[in-house]
């Protein structure tokens, strides 16, 4: 009755092999991560846009087309006026919309 034999429990073998199996799990796990990341330079998109901390005043926006990846960040300031009134909109009671021009 060699199963009834403790020298198996003694092995240290079996726990190097129960870690290898923890990190390839943890392995399989970081990939999924990876590959469910916008940014992430093997997607199919062509163009993604990310926004972190919308409205807010450290707001940041990253724009990937491409290859290439554009970073704005806000200063926090608000706009200086630099354009001119165009016309004016009106919101119906029905919600539409409706612009005039001036």
């Amino acid at each position: 009755m060699r199963y009834l034999d403790a020298d198996d429990q003694d092995d240290p073998m079996l726990s190097v092999v129960n870690v290898i199996d923890v990190f390839l799990v943890i392995i399989g796990i970081l990939l999924i991560v990876m590959l469910e990341n916008p940014l992430n330079p093997f997607a199919a998109a062509e163009e993604v846009m990310v926004v972190t901390n919308p409205g807010r005043e450290d707001m940041e926006i990253i724009i990937k087309q491409g290859e290439t990846l554009e970073h704005y960040q806000a200063t926090g300031e608000i706009g200086e006026g630099q354009g001119v009134k165009a016309g004016v909109a009106y919101r119906l009671p029905d919600g539409s919309m409706i612009y005039v021009p001036e």
